[in-house]
């Protein structure tokens, strides 16, 4: 039987659940648009690689590093004022978005990264010896070969994402983390805190499973 007090906020859980949907949304989207043509050039200007470029490497890893090393609640407040040149305000849920965007950049940028690094190093020698361009190479070789790991790395993301978008009520982005928070612990509410813990723990595990088999299904068909 559902709570009465859950049953009492349901317009507000679902509107929460909508919220988080749009931050992790969007900053998945990010990822995948941004990240991963940064994580491929990481890998590119790597040393012993096609493009091996240690002053662009040693700068773009830099910024990726210094951007995943900051405690993202500091990140958040740090970036409000950038959020507001981006979006005209740095409250509400699409002002959420842009550090919730920015840490999905650098996180999956390192996980493309390092799915690119585990490639058979045979795989880009034959690819060079049959004469194919960069982007061949990198859409026709690296990605076909490390499509199972970049769809892990993403729903390992993905994952984490949730659990940072928990935490933008600082910036009124909303979410059911914020929704927890309000509605549960300052109000006292242990029944509402529970019933957003399960949300999130379906959610999680939804993703996990639905990364896991798309992953499987990738790999058989290598």
């Amino acid at each position: 039987m559902i709570p009465e007090s859950v049953v009492k906020y349901q317009h507000e859980i679902w509107k929460a659940i909508g919220e988080t949907f749009v931050m992790v949304g969007i900053s998945i989207t990010a990822a995948v648009l941004i990240g991963l043509p940064l994580g491929t050039l990481l890998y590119l200007f790597r040393r012993g690689q096609r493009y091996q470029n240690r002053p662009l490497f040693t700068i773009l890893g830099s910024l990726v590093n210094i951007i995943r090393s900051f405690p993202f609640l500091l990140l958040v407040v740090f970036m409000i004022p950038f959020t507001r040149l981006i979006v005209g305000t740095s409250i509400g849920t699409l002002a959420a978005t842009v550090p919730l965007s920015v840490i999905a950049i650098a996180y999956y940028a390192r996980l493309v990264e390092q799915a690119l690094l585990d490639v058979p190093k045979g795989v880009v020698e034959a690819a060079s010896s049959m004469g194919a361009s960069t982007i061949q190479l990198v859409v026709k070789f690296l990605y076909v070969e490390a499509r199972s790991s970049l769809v892990l790395g993403l729903t390992t993301a993905t994952i984490s994402f949730i659990s940072y978008s928990t935490v933008m009520g600082i910036v009124g982005g909303g979410g059911v983390g914020d929704f927890a928070i309000r509605y549960g612990y300052q109000r006292f509410e242990t029944e509402i805190m529970v019933f957003t813990i399960i949300i999130m723990i379906i959610l999680v595990q939804m993703i996990q499973f639905t990364g896991s088999r798309l992953s499987r299904w990738l790999d058989r068909r290598s």
